[in-house]
Protein backbone atom coordinates (compact mmCIF):
# COMPACT_ATOMS: atom_id res chain seq x y z
CA UNK A 1 0.00 0.00 0.00
CA UNK A 2 1.15 3.41 -1.11
CA UNK A 3 0.69 7.03 0.74
CA UNK A 4 -1.11 7.96 -2.38
CA UNK A 5 -3.70 5.29 -1.89
CA UNK A 6 -4.94 6.35 1.38
CA UNK A 7 -7.74 8.54 2.38
CA UNK A 8 -7.05 12.17 2.69
CA UNK A 9 -7.35 12.05 6.46
CA UNK A 10 -5.09 9.22 6.86
CA UNK A 11 -2.01 10.90 5.09
CA UNK A 12 -3.13 14.35 7.10
CA UNK A 13 -2.37 11.71 10.03
CA UNK A 14 0.65 10.15 8.47
CA UNK A 15 2.07 13.69 8.02
CA UNK A 16 1.03 14.51 11.83
CA UNK A 17 3.02 11.06 12.71
CA UNK A 18 6.17 12.38 10.69
CA UNK A 19 6.01 15.28 12.51
CA UNK A 20 5.73 14.23 16.41
CA UNK A 21 8.77 12.01 15.08
CA UNK A 22 8.63 10.54 19.06
CA UNK A 23 6.26 10.97 21.58
CA UNK A 24 2.41 10.71 21.32
CA UNK A 25 -1.40 11.38 20.42
CA UNK A 26 -3.52 11.23 22.69
CA UNK A 27 -7.54 10.40 22.56
CA UNK A 28 -7.87 10.27 18.97
CA UNK A 29 -10.98 9.86 17.41
CA UNK A 30 -11.95 7.20 14.93
CA UNK A 31 -15.22 7.55 12.87
CA UNK A 32 -16.36 5.35 10.06
CA UNK A 33 -12.53 4.35 10.17
CA UNK A 34 -11.29 7.20 9.61
CA UNK A 35 -9.07 9.45 12.09
CA UNK A 36 -10.71 13.10 12.92
CA UNK A 37 -8.02 15.39 13.70
CA UNK A 38 -10.12 18.30 14.16
CA UNK A 39 -10.68 18.95 16.66
CA UNK A 40 -6.97 18.44 17.15
CA UNK A 41 -6.05 15.48 19.27
CA UNK A 42 -3.24 16.14 22.01
CA UNK A 43 0.13 15.94 21.26
CA UNK A 44 2.97 15.01 23.13
CA UNK A 45 6.76 14.74 21.69
CA UNK A 46 9.63 13.36 23.31
CA UNK A 47 12.07 15.38 23.06
CA UNK A 48 15.71 13.79 23.50
CA UNK A 49 18.45 16.12 24.51
CA UNK A 50 21.29 16.26 22.87
CA UNK A 51 20.31 14.29 20.01
CA UNK A 52 19.72 16.01 16.68
CA UNK A 53 15.85 16.78 16.13
CA UNK A 54 15.23 17.25 12.14
CA UNK A 55 12.38 16.51 10.21
CA UNK A 56 11.40 12.79 9.52
CA UNK A 57 13.13 11.92 6.24
CA UNK A 58 10.01 11.09 4.24
CA UNK A 59 8.29 14.77 5.51
CA UNK A 60 6.69 16.30 1.98
CA UNK A 61 7.37 13.21 -0.18
CA UNK A 62 4.28 13.05 -1.88
CA UNK A 63 4.09 9.05 -2.38
CA UNK A 64 5.71 6.27 -0.56
CA UNK A 65 5.56 2.47 0.68
CA UNK A 66 3.62 2.18 3.54
CA UNK A 67 5.53 0.65 6.40
CA UNK A 68 4.04 -2.22 8.28
CA UNK A 69 3.33 -0.16 11.46
CA UNK A 70 0.73 2.16 9.12
CA UNK A 71 -1.24 -0.62 7.48
CA UNK A 72 -1.45 -2.55 10.24
CA UNK A 73 -2.88 0.87 12.24
CA UNK A 74 -5.06 1.54 9.18
CA UNK A 75 -6.49 -2.40 9.68
CA UNK A 76 -7.01 -1.59 13.03
CA UNK A 77 -9.00 2.20 11.93
CA UNK A 78 -10.97 -0.35 9.45
CA UNK A 79 -11.91 -3.17 12.47
CA UNK A 80 -12.79 -0.61 15.25
CA UNK A 81 -14.51 1.75 12.53
CA UNK A 82 -15.86 3.98 15.79
CA UNK A 83 -13.74 4.39 19.07
CA UNK A 84 -11.81 6.63 20.76
CA UNK A 85 -7.61 5.22 21.12
CA UNK A 86 -6.33 6.78 23.76
CA UNK A 87 -2.64 6.53 22.65
CA UNK A 88 -0.92 6.43 19.61
CA UNK A 89 3.14 5.82 20.43
CA UNK A 90 5.01 7.35 18.05
CA UNK A 91 8.87 5.98 17.24
CA UNK A 92 10.50 7.83 14.55
CA UNK A 93 7.20 9.10 12.75
CA UNK A 94 5.93 5.82 12.96
CA UNK A 95 3.11 4.30 15.04
CA UNK A 96 4.37 2.08 17.70
CA UNK A 97 1.75 0.86 19.78
CA UNK A 98 -1.59 1.59 20.24
CA UNK A 99 -3.72 2.04 23.46
CA UNK A 100 -7.63 1.31 23.47
CA UNK A 101 -9.86 1.63 26.56
CA UNK A 102 -12.42 -0.93 26.97
CA UNK A 103 -15.36 -1.21 29.34
CA UNK A 104 -14.71 -5.10 30.78
CA UNK A 105 -16.75 -7.05 28.91
CA UNK A 106 -16.86 -4.96 25.74
CA UNK A 107 -15.00 -6.70 22.96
Amino acid sequence: MRKAQVSLQRQELIALLQDIHFGSIERLLIRDGEPILRPPPTIVRDIALGKPRGPHPASGLADFALRNELTDLFKLFDEERDTTIERVVVQAGLPHRVILREQHGDS
